[in-house]
């Protein structure tokens, strides 16, 4: 009778035992898709929270920061419909903003280029003027020059002093009034130091330092 007993209660031991092991199993899948649910739904409100926050401007990254924050989103693959129109819709801007800037870096490139060209072309001509051998050459160097200007009267600003970043100026003059000075003085002083253009290409201000 014990020996009943005891094998009575090994068998139920047993299947406690695998029922135990079973019920843990399931709930250890249960608590991991779970898991991944969580993980699938936060990434998925924080994909549409960035995407919108890239197409309303309402974030201090850069460009190369934002098009790297939209790979990361593209490489979860959420297949999401939500996330996949925003994808669609911030890469559209992005390429829009790229474009803008590549422009912007090519006219900055030209008119660096534009400007170093300007500069030996100005002290050229300033130093042919202030060495012509007659008052009608320096005359036609000074008209020479005076083409590349808005008008005669383009305003010249003569640095002085540089401190601090700062620059303290002579009194204004104008381009022909400049030029004249330097035929009548016979040397060229100063140099370039910064140019500026109208819309037609022409010199509207021009500032010179002492070389």
């Amino acid at each position: 009778m014990k020996s009943k007993i005891t094998t009575i209660m090994l068998v139920l031991l047993a299947a406690f035992i695998t029922l135990g092991g079973t019920t843990s199993c399931k709930s250890k899948k249960r608590l991991a898709k779970e898991a991944a649910e969580a993980e699938y739904k936060s990434k998925v409100e924080q994909a549409i929270a960035d995407l919108n926050a890239i197409l309303d401007d309402e974030t201090l990254w850069t460009l190369e920061e934002k098009e790297a924050r939209v790979q990361t989103i593209k490489d979860w693959n959420l297949q999401n419909a939500e996330v996949d129109d925003l994808i669609f819709q911030v890469e559209k801007k992005l390429a829009r903003e790229r474009a803008q800037r590549d422009e912007e870096e090519r006219r900055a490139a030209q008119e660096r280029e534009q400007a170093a060209a300007v500069d030996v072309v100005l002290g050229r001509n300033f130093n042919s003027i202030a060495n012509a051998g007659s008052t009608s050459q320096a005359n036609r160097v000074i008209n020479e020059t005076l083409d590349m200007f808005e008008s005669p009267n383009t305003p010249v600003l003569l640095i002085i002093k540089q401190n601090a970043g700062f620059n303290d100026y002579d009194r204004p003059t104008t381009i022909e009034k400049y030029l004249n000075y330097v035929k009548d003085q016979k040397k060229a002083s100063e140099k370039v130091h910064d140019i500026k253009y109208n819309a037609n290409g022409k010199i509207n201000e021009l500032e010179l330092i002492k070389k």
